[in-house]
């Protein structure tokens, strides 16, 4: 009866009595898996600083790595604002991977300090000493959101700094990570009225996206052509978001160019694949 119930839609009982014996990636199985739910319930866990499941993380760290390979052909390819074709865009990414491997310790370095020191002193102990004597609830929370701006507006600062880090790297042909992150500070600060309105104008696509996903995402229980339907708009949710992704890139490598360099300028050749042998006999 219960593998009926299950198979016909959501069963919260059942999987409320799964939850509780669930271990390591099972744990995760519950009716925020689905649709826009999903959604809300990473940004919750990302702002608190929740632990996940090892199997997860491992999921993300591929998807991050598979990200940092790519973003050196993108981002080359944006530079040169022409076609590069894909023996050039792989060449590219391959210069740049471990550039910015070496780049990726540093964030890493950052993102341990703020979630591992910072997170941890504003919540579990600055909120607590903010809030000790408060009544009224409405205030606790309006403390708590305060709290996740503030911390909030340190990860849009980092994110900004390192993705033009990502941008001088390519750029400029840099190959010193530490000296392409000061670099990119320098620009940054220089800059940061066109920088940071850059970034919120390409943040109104992003929420665009979210929005209507939020709209259109399916809710947990449905079946058949629902299901598949509700499949297909994840999908190109994370399509959607993909491509807000390569609009960063493109729109901060376009700033760059036009503050520092003219609109055309790139340090690296172009890789281009050599001709075979036979290629120069014909030649001949």
């Amino acid at each position: 009866m219960a593998a009926d119930t299950a198979a016909s839609g959501v069963n919260l009982d059942w999987m409320e009595e799964f939850n509780d014996q669930a271990r390591g990636l099972g744990t995760t199985f519950t009716p925020a898996v689905v649709g826009f739910g999903a959604v809300i319930e990473n940004l919750s866990a990302f702002l608190d600083g929740e632990r996940r499941p090892i199997l997860l993380i491992g999921a993300a760290a591929t998807y991050l790595l598979l990200w940092l390979f790519l973003a050196g052909g993108a981002i080359d390819r944006y530079a040169r604002d022409r076609a590069t074709y894909a023996s050039s865009f792989f060449a590219a990414s391959g210069v740049y991977f471990f550039r910015f491997l070496r780049l990726a310790m540093l964030m890493g370095v950052v993102y341990l300090w703020l979630f591992g020191s910072l997170h941890p002193w504003m919540f579990d102990t600055l909120y607590p000493r903010l809030t000790h004597e408060v009544s009224v609830e409405r205030t606790a929370a309006l403390i708590r959101f305060a709290l996740y701006a503030l911390f909030g507006a340190l990860l849009i600062g980092c994110n900004v700094l390192f993705d033009y880090a990502k941008v001088r790297a390519v750029v400029e042909d840099r190959r010193s990570m530490l000296g392409a992150t000061t670099a990119a500070l320098r620009f940054v600060s220089q800059n940061a009225g066109r920088v940071f309105s850059l970034y919120f104008l390409n943040a109104v696509p992003f929420l665009i996206v979210l929005s209507t996903y939020a709209v259109v995402a399916p809710s947990a229980g449905g079946t058949g052509w629902s299901m598949w339907i509700g499949v297909l708009l994840g999908q190109v949710y994370i399509l959607a978001r993909v491509w807000v992704k390569l609009a960063f890139w493109a729109s901060e490598t376009a700033l760059f160019q036009g503050r520092l360099a003219h609109a055309t300028y790139i340090a690296a050749s172009l890789s281009e694949w050599p001709d075979s042998p036979m290629a120069e006999q014909i030649g001949r």
